[in-house]
């Protein structure tokens, strides 16, 4: 481990060292900022005016670090590990972004340290392109103007809720500590088409081959499935006060060897070892807090996400409706998640906040049981520069309904988290 990580410092040592000149400039044309100008800030803007001269490469970053002060319990009929009040595990991520030819750039993210894998890895990345003057100039100008094509093996666009949330240590988009109960957030590979109207309302539709970890070995037959992705939705700056943003997302697989929608971060959870029993290791299970409807097989799942911010105060919601069952089972099972977020933001540049989260889901199980699962999560931030974010959450999460004997029986944890972020 000690010689990947020596290589990865010297990778950047290396990049840093060709790229410096570059630095000077850090904009890029179609990008979303990785500091509090990308708060709020969804699909990449398209941009009018062309900034390109030149291939520039941006090394970007981002590190965090929790203090945890939580305490869990249950029925006692699983023992939970004994927790107490420390830090967790720093976590790095290095971002590669890279300006290709004039409307054309990669995006490449690598976690330096995460909780699941303290040894570096790549995330994934993408090409995207929103000019195709690199195969002749003036090619098509009229429909790339509203056009974004997107590939890779990336992070794909289901819902809105994975740009607010936390991706390792990029956690300077997320007002809380910890996502969502189900964490909706997958990379796969695959390609998007995104077209945008002046009115405000844009469209994607993007497909994948529904993996995660990517293999030619055959499983059941075939090497894997397919994964259809689409989003509709209404995004427009009314005034100077008033923005409104209203989405509805699918993502739709028939046949994959292995869904990962709710469980392919692997990151980890933020919530250390919460309700874990007594055999948890300091790497598995990292998911600590979340909740995974298990439907390996097959899965449809639909994502309705309401955003209004007024001066200084925001609304973010999320409706999301998901079936579907693993293939051991006949009949498809139901999930539903709900999820509510004020959020006000006030100061100088809005750089202080407080917001509250409310957040349930209710699922059938494998077994048959119907349970519940709601957290309440009270928020408050401080960007001390554009750059830097110091933020501190109380949160309460309960288990309802849970068969007796189980682990996660009248299951309960709660209590403080200290964050802070730095992103650039």
């Amino acid at each position: 481990m000690k010689s990947v990580f020596k290589n990865a410092i010297l990778g950047v040592a290396l990049l840093a060292g060709v790229s410096f000149y570059a630095q000077n400039n850090r904009s890029l044309d179609n990008y979303r900022q990785p500091d509090q100008r990308g708060v709020n800030v969804f699909e990449d803007q398209k941009d009018t005016i062309t900034t390109f001269d030149g291939l520039k490469v941006r090394v970007g970053g981002a590190f965090a670090l929790q203090y945890q002060a939580l305490d869990h319990e249950n029925s006692g009929a699983v023992p939970l590990k004994e927790i107490g009040y420390n830090f967790n595990l720093a976590t790095a991520n290095l971002d590669l972004d890279v300006a290709l030819a004039d409307g054309v750039r990669m995006h490449l993210r690598t976690y330096l340290s995460s909780r699941h894998h303290p040894e570096p890895y790549v995330k994934g990345g993408y090409f995207q392109i929103d000019k195709l003057d690199f195969i002749s100039e003036g090619l098509l100008s009229n429909l790339m103007k509203h056009t974004t094509i997107r590939i890779g093996h990336m992070e794909n666009n289901y819902g809105d809720t994975h740009f607010r949330r936390t991706d390792n240590a990029q956690a300077i988009y997320n007002p809380f500590v910890g996502n969502l109960i189900m964490d909706s957030f997958t990379t796969e590979v695959g390609a998007e088409v995104y077209y945008r109207c002046n009115s405000g309302l844009f469209g994607m539709v993007g497909f994948t081959n529904g993996k995660l970890n990517q293999s030619v070995v055959e499983s059941n037959g075939t090497t894997g499935g397919a994964s259809f992705l689409a989003k509709l939705g209404y995004d427009n700056q009314l005034n100077d006060d008033l923005r409104v943003r209203l989405t509805g997302s699918l993502y739709n697989t028939g046949y994959v060897a292995n869904n990962y929608l709710y469980t392919a971060d692997r990151a980890g959870s933020r919530y250390y070892f919460v309700m874990e029993n007594v055999d948890a290791s300091a790497s598995s299970p990292f998911r600590s807090g979340r909740f995974d409807p298990g439907f390996r097989n097959k899965i449809t799942a639909v994502m309705v996400n309401p955003f209004v911010k007024y001066r200084g105060l925001e609304f973010f919601g999320t409706i999301e409706m998901t079936n579907g069952r693993a293939l051991a089972e006949t009949d498809r099972r139901n999930t539903n998640q709900y999820a509510g977020e004020l959020i006000y933001r006030f100061g100088q540049n809005e750089n202080f906040y407080v917001g509250g989260r409310y957040n349930m889901v209710d699922a059938e199980l494998a077994s048959g049981d119907d349970v519940t699962i709601d957290r309440f999560q009270a928020s408050a931030g401080w960007f001390m520069t554009k750059n830097i974010l110091l933020k501190a959450e109380y949160v309460n999460q309960c288990y309802k309904d849970y068969a007796v004997g189980s682990q996660l029986e009248d299951g309960k944890f709660n209590g403080a988290m200290v964050e802070a972020v730095i992103s650039f």
